[in-house]
């Protein structure tokens, strides 16, 4: 089925809002992403995400789970023509897991490791049985509405009974350091192009200022300043490519007051000059 939704194409949307499909023909070096809240499986091949240095290389029997909005680095490393890389992403709500989590009353399991955003997972046919269901809704688009949720709540069901449930109840349970650091990237998401305090921050999730910095460094590898700063210039190149503003205009709509600052902190992430960048994305997009 994914095979065939996705004939041509790399990246595909499908009628259901939270799911996405995804071919590679070649393998490919390490490519600059950002991920959201999601689990990723691979029917066909292998991939890898790298995230800061550490690498998590996921198949047919590892499914990838990553609960924040990381910046990241993505790796196909078998396919061919003939056997492309196929696999499927959806998109996770964590709102939803707390909310299960406060309903069913299942114990909480004993691992409540939070060492971390990103995890491998084994793929088991608990898990896989409701996501041949969602696919299978592609066939009958009328349903999709009413039956797709209800899918969904089952695999975020499934997902709290997983070998990864320590690592997602942290995240989901409401009050837990984990879930107030999930409430301050949601924050941050919103006024990123506002200048903010960090103790106006720590006060909006309920956490001193030092124990949210920790914290927030621990899950993400970035201050709350780094972070906002990684925010504004990932919206900056979206508006430069795909609204067509000039830099300055961008860095503008973005929160920086000096275009000059947003080019040295533009290079130093992107490691080009925004022109130069965007040209190359442009010319790389008409190949």
């Amino acid at each position: 089925m994914i095979g065939q939704w996705t004939q041509g194409k790399e990246d595909c949307v499908t009628p259901i809002a939270n799911l996405f499909f995804f071919r590679r023909e070649v393998p490919t070096e390490p490519c600059a992403c950002t991920v959201e809240p999601s689990v990723l499986f691979v029917v066909q091949g292998a991939k890898q995400l790298l995230v800061g240095e550490q690498p998590f290389a996921y198949d047919t029997e590892r499914f990838l789970l990553n609960s924040l909005d990381i910046p990241a680095s993505s790796q196909v490393f078998n396919a061919s023509p003939e056997q492309p890389c196929l696999g499927f992403m959806l998109r996770l709500d964590l709102r939803m897991m707390a909310d299960i989590i406060a309903q069913s009353g299942m114990p909480p399991p004993r691992d409540r490791a939070n060492d971390g955003y990103t995890a491998l997972g084994t793929v088991t046919h608990a898990l896989l049985g409701p996501f041949e269901r969602l696919l299978a809704l592609l066939h009958e688009p009328e349903a999709i509405t009413i039956v797709a949720p209800l899918i969904e709540r089952e695999i975020h069901f499934r997902l709290l009974t997983s070998d990864l449930a320590g690592r997602l109840w942290q995240i989901a349970s409401v009050g837990s350091q984990s879930h107030r650091i999930v409430r301050a990237i949601d924050w941050l998401r919103i006024h990123y192009s506002q200048p903010f305090r960090i103790e106006e921050l720590a006060g909006h999730v309920q956490m001193s200022p030092s124990t949210l910095h920790h914290h927030f460094r621990l899950l993400t590898t970035m201050s709350p300043l780094q972070y906002q700063k990684w925010l504004r210039l990932n919206e900056a190149r979206r508006l430069m490519l795909n609204e067509n503003l000039d830099a300055a205009n961008a860095a503008f709509n973005v929160g920086y007051e000096s275009p000059s600052q947003f080019s040295r902190e533009y290079g130093r992430l992107f490691g080009v000059s925004p022109k130069r960048d965007i040209d190359a994305l442009r010319s790389g997009g008409m190949k």
